[in-house]
């Protein structure tokens, strides 16, 4: 399954903004801290294949997404049934190959819809890492942006009926390892220049293991947290600096793909199986296990499993795997608006300019007006299918699907 997280400044809470330096780079897995959210301008809303920048194939197979810095891209890919993992490092201008590391792992099974490279890389101005796992090893590993590898670090075995999908995320010089799994769980920061162990936060195991990839919260006075979603935790919140439980609302009852979202002085997660959703919110501020305490509602209708919501303006823009778009009031789960956007989703919203750029797994690029009503504005061919999250970067639109890297947009 694909492991397919706003930033509002709302009383006491904030989900941390890239730094204005950074606006323009994607660093993550789904952009600056997770929100989906891009500062660019220009992006076109409508397109034919025609009008693709470039489109270039790729090695191997993978549904992560692309991050940047700079003028290189970075995404994984897998060849031989995972028996070759690949970190690809590509021309931003021109999708040409500047480097490729392989890493050799064992094959393992894995849902029909998973593969064996979901997890996006994490690169800041220095370093781009990125992580795997199977049965036997988690293996995080970080590298140069010319390509020399700079350290390796397992973290042991993987216990996941469904293989891994989970992206590891930089914050203050230490990258973080979301490691929900079956049993002997743990969210650990290290050391982003050298692998070495920062902390380690054990977590309890669970029926399933968890694909969801952490964000930060920062709220004034306080040290920031690293908010989590797991089947076993819930949403959490934890000590960003020394890896302590600050706080859990134990909501879910199945397993969680989506990543935490944070919209006002609530954090968003869901759950789900099957292709049916739950959406929880909970109320930030907490102290220990605030599962009775803290849930201010629920939404189980057209709710998303894997695809994260979009928290921007006062709504949460939410897709449900089965193609239903709806958007809510934020703060009280109202429903504003509904409509069938055709097709099935695994990816997220990416937000731009105030349009709503979602990938289809039957190969279109769909955009939805941000606002007040359901309308879609153009349904973009992409000539083949993906379970991606579009990349927005430098005022252009990167697209993956299933064996090819589109770039749409871009002046010149």
């Amino acid at each position: 399954m694909r492991r397919t997280l706003f930033a509002a400044a709302l009383g006491i809470t904030a989900c941390l903004p890239a730094p204005p330096a950074s606006a323009q780079e994607w660093t993550r897995f789904r952009g600056p801290n997770g929100t989906g959210i891009s500062p660019a301008r220009g992006i076109p809303v409508s397109w034919t294949e025609q009008d693709f920048r470039w489109r270039v194939p790729l090695p191997g197979k993978g549904h992560s997404q692309p991050v940047l810095w700079g003028d290189r891209l970075f995404l994984t890919s897998a060849l031989d049934e995972g028996r070759e993992r690949l970190l690809i490092c590509l021309g931003a201008e021109d999708g040409r190959e500047r480097w490729t590391a392989r890493v050799p792992l064992e094959t393992h099974p894995k849902h029909k819809f998973n593969g064996f490279a979901s997890g996006s890389p994490a690169v800041d101005k220095e370093v781009v890492c990125a992580a795997w796992a199977t049965p036997t090893k988690y293996l995080v590993k970080a590298w140069s942006h010319e390509g020399k590898e700079l350290w390796s670090r397992d973290l042991g075995p993987f216990d996941s009926e469904h293989g891994h999908g989970s992206s590891p995320v930089l914050h203050e010089g230490r990258l973080v390892v979301p490691n929900d799994q079956i049993q002997n769980g743990f969210l650990v920061a290290l050391d982003a220049r050298t692998g070495e162990i920062a902390w380690k936060c054990p977590r309890r195991g669970c029926p399933k293991a968890s694909f969801g990839t952490p964000c930060v919260l920062e709220t004034p006075g306080a040290p920031p947290q690293i908010l989590t979603t797991s089947m076993a935790h819930g949403i959490s919140g934890v000590d960003a600096r020394t890896g302590t439980l600050l706080w859990e609302a134990r909501v879910f009852d199945r397993r969680t793909v989506s990543s935490p979202v944070v919209a006002g002085d609530l954090a968003i997660g869901t759950c789900g199986e099957g292709g049916t959703g739950s959406l929880f919110a909970v109320r930030l501020g907490g102290k220990g296990d605030v599962t009775a305490t803290h849930l201010v509602y629920r939404i189980d209708k057209a709710a998303p499993y894997v695809p994260t919501p979009l928290a921007a303006g006062g709504r949460l823009y939410l897709m449900s795997d089965k193609g239903i778009a709806s958007a809510v009031e934020a703060s009280t789960g109202r429903v504003l608006w509904t409509g069938r956007a055709g097709g099935n989703f695994f990816g997220s919203y990416v937000l731009v300019e105030n349009r709503l750029y979602i990938l289809s797994w039957e190969g279109e690029c769909v955009v939805l007006e941000a606002g007040d009503r359901f309308h879609i504005l153009a349904r973009n061919p992409l000539g083949e299918g993906s379970y991606c999250t579009p990349c927005v970067a430098g005022g252009r639109l990167y697209l993956r699907t299933f064996t090819h890297l589109i770039c749409i947009g871009g002046a010149g």
